[in-house]
């Protein structure tokens, strides 16, 4: 090894690190991604939900659309994790016994307090007229948006 990098090498405990290093990113997730946000009361997942629902044209008057669709579509564009997670958030904002004001209008069965959803090929959705509200300025560039992982 060069001279000049073996100086600048700090060493340092593995086992501090390691630990100070998860404690650290363990809590970045939970931050931005795990506990919902105190505005709104949604996760990162159930934006880009609605985002990519907007942004497809599946709103309130418009035909449904297939689950399977709206998670592919959410899951290539803007959220790269499990389709599973994305419909199970998906099927949540359309549960009227999960939140007092649904913001996905379902169409099949989206499951009940007993008992789980059908699968995302069997179902549909569209967006419900009060997440119309939430989105009504999205065009006018009141949310600063980022590059995400597809650019």
């Amino acid at each position: 090894m060069p001279e000049d990098t073996a100086a600048r090498i700090e060493p340092i405990d593995i086992q501090t690190e390691m630990k100070d290093s998860f404690l650290e990113y363990a809590m970045s997730v939970i931050v931005s991604r795990a506990l919902p946000d105190v505005r709104d009361g949604l996760k990162p997942v159930h934006r880009r939900i609605l985002y990519s629902m907007y942004d497809s044209g599946i709103r309130p008057g418009t035909p449904f659309r297939k689950s399977a669709r709206v998670v592919g579509d959410v899951m290539g564009w803007f959220h790269p994790h499990s389709n599973d997670a994305i419909y199970d958030a998906m099927v949540r904002l359309g549960q009227d016994f999960a939140s007092r004001y649904p913001l996905v209008e379902p169409q099949g069965n989206f499951g009940t307090v007993d008992d789980p959803p059908a699968a995302m090929r069997y179902t549909e959705a569209r967006l419900a007229q009060i997440a119309m509200h939430m989105l009504e300025s999205i065009d006018e560039e009141t949310v600063n948006f980022v590059d995400n992982y597809s650019g």
